[in-house]
């Protein structure tokens, strides 16, 4: 046989094959289409959603859904209105289950939902400041009962700290294994809840002695960044555009927000931090802080905290704002960074 017959065969095999493998592959004989064909949405419009149906296909009866809600069919014409008033920000797809010809088709078209709000400018005055050690290069911090408790990153260093914020005592502190790099902590129900960074699990403790306690997994986020809780359900951001919330008991990634401002969303989100009913998080290598709305993820405030870094030690080693702990019985906010050697009490102000 020669070569170009064993060529040909080659061919005809390799399609043979690749015939097979997608013959359970339809494509869909209808489409999405929104008002104007637009992609991008702000909170408070109006989106028109229709069917386009270029076979002229006889359609029995069509189910829209939008954020896992069932919508009204208008007219019997397959049509639907989506009013987006209360629904959360971010990449978010519009289905619609078609029944057709003793069929059901499932077609999906993503928007991209924004805030319909520029974000409030703040900036801040320093009340006081406090000594901080300058080796911790903090990923997490988190006062319970006015005690500060700080996470350490960085492989073979990271720890797990109590500290007192006056002085800079260390009451207790465990190094981690050093396959891990420590990262946002929380605390919730007596335990202590500790990210890792790549290493695709949380650490839990107890928290009146550091004792290692379980682990948790995290699904479908593939790294750990900052962790916080509202009481109830905890908030992890993993680098993404997402901050997942975790189920209190399984501590399973069971929803998720995407924090968003007027014009984009936002990722790199790093640091996390419960104040008044919001979620404070610092922005990876920024000097800003947005305030963030849990319910839906706009992005309804912006912390200018620019020029802080100045205010420390400058040294090597000296990296990025980082660390935001609110105490909430005194009602006060304090913010540091990697490497840094002072901790600051601050009052933001609307500029």
């Amino acid at each position: 046989m020669n070569n170009f017959k064993l060529l040909t065969i080659f061919i005809l095999t390799i399609s043979l094959f690749s015939c097979g493998s997608n013959s359970d592959k339809k494509s869909s004989d209808f489409s999405l289409k929104t008002s104007g064909d637009k992609k991008e949405f702000q909170l408070g419009e109006e989106i028109q959603v229709s069917v386009l149906n270029p076979k002229n296909k006889e359609i029995d009866s069509v189910d829209f859904y939008f954020e896992g809600e069932r919508l009204n069919v208008e007219n019997g014409n397959f049509n639907t209105t989506i009013d987006l008033d209360h629904y959360k920000l971010g990449n978010q797809p519009i289905e619609a289950h078609i029944f057709t010809e003793g069929e059901k088709q499932e077609i999906s078209k993503t928007i991209k939902l924004f805030n319909n709000s520029s974000p409030v400018s703040y900036t801040y005055e320093i009340v006081n400041s406090y000594p901080h050690d300058p080796e911790a290069y903090t990923q997490g911090l988190e006062f319970y009962k006015d005690t500060l408790y700080e996470s350490i990153g960085q492989y073979g260093k990271s720890r797990l700290r109590k500290t007192n914020l006056e002085t800079g005592e260390v009451y207790n502190e465990i190094k981690l294994d050093d396959q891990y790099f420590g990262e946002g902590l929380t605390i919730l129900n007596g335990n202590l809840y500790q990210l890792t960074w790549r290493e695709g699990e949380g650490l839990v403790y107890n928290l009146e002695n550091f004792e290692q306690t379980g682990t948790f997994a995290y699904n479908e986020s593939k790294e750990g960044w900052g962790l916080t809780n509202d009481g109830e359900n905890l908030y992890k951001s993993d680098g993404t555009e997402k901050i997942w919330i975790l189920d209190p008991e399984t501590l399973a990634e069971k929803t998720f927000i995407q924090p968003a401002h007027h014009r984009g969303l936002s990722s790199k989100l790093n640091e996390l931090e419960w104040v008044e009913g919001k979620i404070y998080a610092n922005t990876y290598q920024k000097d800003g802080v947005a305030i963030i709305n849990p319910e839906n993820g706009a992005i309804e405030g912006l912390i200018d905290f620019r020029g802080l870094r100045e205010k420390v030690t400058q040294h090597d080693k000296l990296d990025v704002l980082n660390g935001i702990a609110y105490n909430p019985n005194s009602k006060k906010l304090y913010v540091t960074g990697k490497n840094w050697d002072r901790i600051f009490e601050v009052k933001i102000i609307e500029k």
